[in-house]
């Protein structure tokens, strides 16, 4: 189950989160909880804002859908300092691949681009000073779908068929998604954006009620989710007034 493989280590002794000989007892930052689904247009991707080290809450602005090309994000879960570098890489690896072969990448390279990364990455992860759990989303051109994967501190990919989830919320979020997906008046992909949207700042204020570490809405900061679309079009990120709009109308106590 995605996420599941960070809180499995630590299970078996490993230390994730600290920082090893130069500064025992001192917790790294780390981003916490995002999600993907698909709705009726594409793929719907958010995460929370919060960064945070221990019991410290480090940053509330934190964004962790991170757009890598004109097609594709990557969520991110862990910690922000190797996840932003990895995506650096990406987005130059992909550029030049455009510019050299005057062709974008295919989706299977971009999904091989990460893992590669990962892998190399896997000495940091077990020694508690880098591992990342992301997400990766976007639209297929040569199969026209947009899709989703989600891999694990090694560098293993799966693909999330409906959703996928990660990171200190993701147990709420999870049983939440499958529950909606199975029971629900209709199923994620046959929700319309506005819908998709309403359900991600559901999920996201769910996982804060029941986990430190994920952020909720701050209403009086004027501090909402990071919500991203992906579809044939592109990808767009959803305005803050236009969450904050959502969230007082289907999500805040008493709407």
């Amino acid at each position: 189950m995605q996420g599941d493989f960070y809180q499995l280590l630590k299970e078996q002794g490993y230390v994730l989160g600290m920082s090893g000989q130069a500064g025992v007892g001192q917790a790294l930052t780390t981003a916490t909880t995002i999600l993907a689904f698909k709705y009726r247009d594409g793929v719907l991707v958010a995460g929370d804002r919060r960064a945070t080290a221990g019991n410290m809450v480090m940053y509330d602005r934190t964004d962790k859908v991170l757009e890598i090309d004109r097609h594709s994000v990557m969520a991110i879960a862990g910690v922000p300092a190797t996840a932003y570098e990895m995506v650096r890489i990406l987005e130059h690896s992909f550029k030049y691949y455009r510019r050299t072969q005057l062709q974008e990448l295919s989706f299977e390279g971009k999904l091989r681009a990460l893992s590669k990364l990962l892998k190399e990455n896997v000495p940091a992860a077990l020694a508690g000073t880098g591992a990342v759990v992301p997400i990766f989303a976007g639209y297929d051109a040569e199969q026209e779908s947009a899709k989703i994967y989600f891999y694990d501190i090694l560098g293993a990919e799966f693909e999330g068929v409906e959703y996928a989830v990660s990171g200190s919320g993701s147990p709420t979020i999870r049983g939440i998604l499958h529950y909606v997906n199975t029971w629900g008046e209709q199923p994620l992909s046959a929700m319309s954006e506005e819908q998709a949207a309403v359900q991600a700042l559901r999920l996201l204020t769910s996982a804060a009620e029941f986990d430190s570490a994920t952020g909720g809405v701050n209403r009086e900061a004027g501090l909402y989710p990071v919500v991203k679309l992906i579809t044939p079009n592109g990808v767009t990120a959803m305005a803050d007034p236009h969450l904050r709009s959502l969230f007082e109308s289907n999500v805040s106590k008493g709407s």
